[in-house]
């Protein structure tokens, strides 16, 4: 095999595991509050990014951590995993699973919005057309194809879905300029983020009992949301004799996900959710391509 055929297995293997949390988190959200969802969650996702870092044979690099770096990974954490998957998950629990899911993957657009803020990146007039193409497709989804009444049947979902890529984007941005060993970095997060998190399930007196498909659901998404596909997906743009021959594959995540959807939670796939997620793979193919 190919260096390239292995990047396109590993990032490919990667898409295919996120293509299908979007049907476990609702799955779970029914049985489990958000905060509680994302405690158990990430518990299981630092044991597999200790195993990770064990087999790896990185553990050592736990130990030339510094203080300034420990401090840098506990303000991370705020943003993710706590604000992000809390407000994530929230979105998810009040939405059709379809929509949070199709909404969510429209985090390249508030990326390229928040790169010309932050970075001073330039932006043409296309990206402009790319960036409104895309937001045509939440609006219709939203509102479930009627767009001239713009009725928003759930505003308060949709802006949650909207504010987590926004919350994602902006950790993107702070979490490329830390140069430091990606896996550690995601270790340390989820480490400082469940200490965030089960500070916050305390505050609010959540219960934290468990159902056994709950137990199913939580160690799914530790081990495959916030593990395994994350590793995959780098180690699969390391092999990528470039970049944008593996991050393509990330458009076939949301049809993927659809079937899952439909199979497994048994919505019934509506025609405004696939209308939307063609303006939005349409804008999102845009921007990518333009110069």
């Amino acid at each position: 095999m190919t260096k390239q055929n292995k990047a396109y297995l590993l990032a490919g293997t990667a898409v295919f595991m996120w293509s299908t949390v979007g049907t476990a988190f609702k799955l779970t959200l029914s049985s489990l509050h958000p905060v509680i969802m994302l405690l158990y969650a990430s518990l299981v996702s630092i044991i597999v990014l200790f195993t990770i870092l064990l087999i790896q044979g990185k553990l050592s690099l736990l130990l030339q951590v510094s203080r300034k770096d420990l401090l840098r990974s506990a303000l991370n954490a705020l943003l993710n995993p706590l604000l992000f998957y809390v407000v994530l998950f929230f979105s998810y629990d009040m939405l059709l699973t379809q929509e949070a899911m199709v909404i969510n993957f429209t985090w390249p657009l508030p990326l390229t919005l928040l790169s010309i803020l932050i970075l001073k990146q330039n932006i043409s007039l296309k990206s402009v057309l790319a960036i409104l193409i895309s937001f045509l497709g939440i609006v219709v989804i939203a509102t479930k194809g009627d767009i001239l009444a713009l009725h928003f049947e759930n505003p308060a979902g949709v802006l949650l879905a909207l504010s987590s890529t926004i919350i994602w984007s902006f950790f993107w941005i702070v979490n490329i300029r830390d140069k430091r060993d990606e896996v550690i970095k995601l270790f340390l997060n989820f480490s400082f983020g469940s200490i965030y998190v089960l500070l916050v399930a305390v505050f609010f007196k959540l219960p934290f009992t468990l159902s056994f498909n709950a137990l199913l659901g939580i160690g799914y998404i530790g081990i495959f949301e916030m593990g395994v596909a994350y590793v995959l997906w780098l180690k699969g743009l390391q092999l990528s004799e470039t970049t944008a021959k593996v991050s393509n594959l990330l458009f076939i995540a949301p049809f993927f996900s659809l079937i899952f959807i439909n199979i497994f939670v048994g919505e019934r796939i509506l025609w405004s959710t696939l209308a939307g997620l063609a303006f939005v793979v349409t804008g999102i193919i845009m921007q990518r391509h333009i110069k």
